[in-house]
């Protein structure tokens, strides 16, 4: 009887030590890294990415970067973008314009109408901390190309009578003609009107300006049906349309 209560002891022990080192395991395993951690598999890290869950991260993990370059080079990323753009039109064209000029639209800039998918190649893929200033002679190229996608659907938008407003957290008085130039080069025209971040919005985050320029909008009687934008911050605060879309982008993360 002694004995088997002693086995008893020991089986117990012996699962309990086992339980906790299986957790201890798993605690590695899921924990998620804002920056340049490695204790998360790189699929995992991108879904929490994009599902909003991961925020505030700076750079992304480094045993994840060349998951990155293949996601975004490989045509995973151009099949999940393309599959989004399709739930778009179906929205859409369930949409019946009211004819009084006030139907509008929102799309972002960056990586939503115009890639910086080369620039950000030479940062390997968001493995570097974001540099303003090689950002800043990057848009002062002009060589942002558009992508396809997003322009058939600035133009479809356009023709079928909405107003749209594209919405950049990029500085009016530093890139404001350059990026004008940009989308007009890349085919953007027709739109309503190109917001950018004025001089009293500096040093607020993007959340913040594009809330109330969205409030500002809907002052001036606009109803905004749709919202496109790769961050979290372009489609989060108030009025921020009767459906939003967000596109895939885990090269970076914009407060």
């Amino acid at each position: 009887m002694q004995e088997r209560r002693w086995g008893a002891t020991v089986v117990v022990v012996f699962a309990t030590l086992a339980w906790t080192a299986m957790g201890a395991k798993l605690s590695r395993c899921t924990a998620l890294p804002r920056d340049g951690g490695d204790g998360v598999g790189c699929l995992s890290w991108r879904v929490a990415v994009e599902t909003g869950n991961l925020r505030g991260w700076r750079t992304v993990p480094r045993r994840c970067v060349r998951y990155v370059e293949r996601y975004m080079v490989g045509g995973e990323y151009q099949r999940e973008l393309e599959a989004v753009v399709e739930q778009i039109y179906r929205y859409m064209e369930g949409v019946v314009v009211s004819g009084d000029d006030r139907d509008a639209w929102v799309l972002d800039v960056d990586d939503t109408c115009l890639s910086n998918l080369r620039y950000y190649q030479g940062k390997r893929f968001g493995g570097e901390p974001f540099d303003p200033t090689g950002f800043r002679r990057w848009a002062e190229r002009r060589a942002c190309p558009a992508i396809p996608p997003m322009l058939r659907l600035v133009r479809d938008l356009v023709k079928k009578g909405f107003k749209v407003f594209l919405l950049t957290g990029r500085d009016s008085e530093s890139l404001g003609r350059t990026t004008a130039e940009n989308l007009h080069t890349q085919g953007f025209v027709g739109y309503e009107r190109l917001v950018m971040r004025g001089a009293e919005y500096r040093g607020k985050s993007a959340a913040v300006f594009k809330t109330e320029a969205r409030r500002q909008l809907v002052r001036e009687g606009y109803r905004i049906w749709g919202n496109v934008g790769d961050q979290w911050t372009d489609l989060l605060g108030d009025h921020p349309g009767d459906r939003t879309f967000k596109l895939p982008n885990p090269m970076y993360f914009v407060p």
